[in-house]
């Protein structure tokens, strides 16, 4: 145990030396937080919508007073004489809500009527959520004023997100996406330096052996990662207002262990590939790419396809969102977590094994 705390606190003197490196990997992922979380939002508001009324009876009117009071669709003005096609393809609106003569009798007289909605689906998301606002819309002004009630009415209550904030999905995502990526960018760059500059030949030579080396390689990098997890996490409490909810012990094991999994992973990279350049474009593409498409974060893993998806079952990121997510907004606990947290003990270890492999293969035996 004394060469490992000796061959951690060497690690962590050296980081400490380099203070704009420590800066950075602790304030950017607080950065990748606040900037992202903010800025990603699959709910749509103030889109701009140009109506055509060819009718111009109060029922229109009103028909168009259910659109402008809308949160999703802000109304602009269009000359009448002009084509609605124009609207969309000068980028004045994304939706056209024509409205044909005899509008309002038909409507008061009982009879059905149709309204048309044109819509830009250049963006097939967006289009999709234009369509099913503006339904919504019509349905609830066409049973305004009638005696007429479904047969079935649903009563629906928002759990866990009642104010459905994007930003208490896409937080805690993004508060693991910083974890992710800056804690094992350092212990790759680190391991790379050491291979780099044949300094590990050093090593090899000496009486430690790959196990406490390694160890007290990761044992260092462990300390940065859960020193940028309190510093996140403060965010998250701060600025998005989360709290933990339920039993805090499945998130706080899983982040011993997940700190333990990144930090493995880059001192796999660097012991793998000891060239600096290199080992960043691997670790980006573990920490970042795999973790930011194929764990949940962005969309539900379901939804990936299917000649995909089966890679999200070996990216730890996966694990680790949801167990944060449900640490900070559910409340599920060991019952609904504990296969997450198994699984993120598992990678790790894994990571750690071909690590030891690496090094007790090139390590000269005494």
């Amino acid at each position: 145990m004394r060469r490992i705390f000796s061959q951690a606190r060497k690690e962590l003197t050296q980081i400490t030396r380099d203070r704009l490196a420590l800066a950075l990997a602790l304030l950017l992922p607080l950065f990748l937080i606040l900037l992202l979380s903010n800025a990603i939002a699959f709910t749509v508001t103030d889109l701009p919508m140009v109506v055509q009324d060819f009718d111009g009876s109060p029922q229109s009117r009103e028909f168009i007073a259910a659109f402008r009071s809308s949160l999703t669709f802000r109304i602009v003005a269009w000359p009448p004489d002009k084509p609605a096609e124009e609207a969309l393809t000068s980028n004045t609106a994304k939706a056209v809500l024509v409205i044909p003569p005899h509008f309002g009798r038909q409507f008061v007289s009982g009879r059905s009527t149709e309204v048309q909605v044109l819509v830009d689906a250049t963006d097939a998301n967006t289009a999709r959520l234009i369509q099913g606002y503006a339904t919504q819309i019509t349905q609830s002004f066409s049973l305004v004023g009638t005696t007429s009630r479904p047969l079935v009415g649903a009563s629906i209550r928002l759990w866990y997100n009642p104010g459905r904030e994007s930003q208490k999905f896409y937080a805690p995502g993004m508060f693991v996406l910083g974890i992710s990526m800056f804690p094992p960018l350092l212990a790759a760059l680190a391991m790379a330096k050491e291979g780099e500059q044949k300094t590990i030949l050093q090593v090899y030579v000496s009486s430690i052996s790959a196990h406490e080396f390694l160890l007290g390689k990761i044992a260092a990098f462990i300390v940065i990662a859960l020193c940028e997890w309190v510093i996140s996490m403060a965010a998250l409490y701060l600025v998005f207002g989360l709290r933990l909810v339920g039993d805090p012990t499945p998130l706080l094991v899983a982040t011993v262990l997940y700190a333990f999994c990144v930090a493995a992973y880059g001192t796999l990279i660097g012991a793998a590939i000891p060239n600096q350049a290199a080992a960043i474009q691997a670790v980006a593409l573990g920490g970042f790419l795999l973790v930011f498409l194929l764990s949940g974060l962005m969309f539900p893993v379901e939804n990936i396809p299917a000649g995909l998806r089966w890679i999200s079952n070996i990216v730890w990121g996966k694990y680790y969102i949801v167990i944060v997510r449900d640490a900070l907004l559910q409340g599920g606990g060991w019952p609904a977590m504990w296969f997450s947290v198994l699984m993120i003990g598992v990678i790790g270890a894994f990571f750690y094994f071909m690590a030891w492999l690496r090094m007790r293969a090139m390590q000269v035996k005494a």
